[in-house]
């Protein structure tokens, strides 16, 4: 299962053992950006809240009375298995596990260290799936977006001369000083606008900030990409790329 947002990520604990449910929903409780949404203590009412719950991460112990964790995952659907942290105390079954695609395998008994850096490689893959998932939708969601924008238009003054801009032929728009730059079917209109007004009166169902000096048209998307450093850009149309600073990212997604 993905997300388009970046969070709260949702989180189901499987675990016989009363003492692991608590340091595990402990533990999980420090990371913002995760949410405990169902806390189970054998395999067959894990089954029952992941197909509830549709978590986006599942701490999975291995050796339960009855029906194991391998044995839980047999059991789920291909369309709700989450990304699957094992948590156990026995090492043997690593192999096994990362068969099973898991995304960790969390030995007992592990330091608060050791669970925040498995926690940080979730987090890395749920982003992955996310955007994974969004690229593939990306060609649905702008078409959706198109017959909103064709018939808006955007006027504003250069000096004395006044241009009305379809709403649909603006790729992106960029601030400059005391100028904003209009990127509208292959011309630049500078004009003397604040990149905040022009936000204000532009469909906010199609336009989006993906930073402090730049507002994109997300039908012009072309491609959305992961860098090194754990960010995305943008790939438009006329084939300008921009970067997606973390703070307007998830307003971005979710607009998608």
């Amino acid at each position: 299962m993905t997300k388009i947002s970046a969070g709260p990520w949702r989180a189901v604990i499987v675990d016989d053992e009363p003492p692991a449910r608590q340091t595990l929903r402990m533990l999980l409780a420090r990371e913002k950006d995760f949410a405990l949404v169902a806390e189970c203590g054998h395999g067959r009412s894990a089954i029952e809240a992941i197909a509830s719950a549709r978590p986006d991460v599942l701490f999975l112990d291995v050796r339960m009375p009855g029906m194991d964790g391998f044995a839980v995952l047999r059991e789920l659907g291909a369309d709700v298995v989450p990304a699957i942290v094992f948590v156990t105390a026995y090492d043997r079954y690593a192999a096994q596990a990362f068969e099973q695609h898991a995304v960790e395998y969390l030995l007992k008994p592990f330091t608060d260290e050791r669970f925040a850096d498995v926690v940080d490689h979730v987090r890395r893959r749920l982003r992955e799936r996310a955007l994974a998932s969004l690229g593939e939708r990306l060609p649905d969601l702008l078409s959706g977006t198109a017959a909103r924008v064709d018939r808006r238009q955007l006027v504003v003054k250069d000096g004395s001369r006044t241009h009305v801009i379809p709403e649909a032929e603006i790729v992106w728009v960029e601030a400059e000083d005391y100028y904003v730059g209009i990127h509208a079917n292959g011309r630049r209109i500078l004009a003397r606008e604040s990149l905040k007004t022009i936000e204000e009166r532009l469909d906010p169902d199609v336009f989006a900030r993906v930073h402090r000096s730049a507002i994109v048209n997300t039908r012009c998307i072309k491609a959305i990409e992961p860098v090194a450093s754990g960010d995305q850009r943008l790939v438009l149309t006329d084939g300008t790329v921009l970067r997606v600073s973390r703070t307007h990212r998830a307003a971005l997604m979710k607009r998608l």
